[in-house]
């Protein structure tokens, strides 16, 4: 009876968009890693405008120090790793802002990380920002079949754990 009172886990975890933009299949990301699905199930989507938003309500487990991705986990254990752009790492974080920090618990819409488009679209490879799953082998995802993201609002993956 106490883990039914405690115990009590979400099955299914909502992820939604963390930026405006225009949604694209992982197979067609220019970067094997992504498109191999090497990182785990998922999709991308082609930034609008530079603002990144939680996709889930979770903790913050990882902020690389460049602030180019971040890295959440849901309460059921779903982590959600949101790479900004292809590449950027080598920016080494100009033009990266974060408005959270690692331990940070967060809702799906909260404000993550602001970048400046532009300047991503001129240094990195791609402005192409990839969300996925990282241990999508635990757990079954469903990616949807959406064509435009609205950030915070806009379901891209139902994500089913035990």
């Amino acid at each position: 009876m106490l883990k039914k009172l405690f115990g009590h886990r979400e099955k299914t975890v909502e992820v939604v968009a963390p930026v405006n933009g225009e949604i694209v299949d992982l197979k067609k990301v220019p970067d094997p890693v992504f498109a191999e699905k090497m990182m785990g199930e998922g999709l991308a989507i082609k930034p609008a405008d530079g603002e990144v938003v939680s996709p889930v309500n979770g903790e913050v487990v990882q902020l690389f120090p460049t602030n180019h991705a971040v890295g959440l986990k849901t309460k059921s254990g779903v982590e959600v790793l949101i790479h900004i752009g292809l590449e950027t790492v080598s920016m080494e974080g100009e033009g990266f802002t974060a408005h959270i920090s690692q331990g940070d618990k967060v809702r799906a819409g909260d404000k993550l990380i602001s970048f400046e488009k532009g300047l991503v679209e001129e240094k990195a490879k791609s402005t192409v920002t990839p969300i996925i799953i990282t241990n999508s082998n635990d757990v079954n995802v469903e990616v949807k079949e959406e064509t435009k993201a609205a950030a915070g609002t806009t379901v891209l993956m139902n994500v089913h754990s035990e």
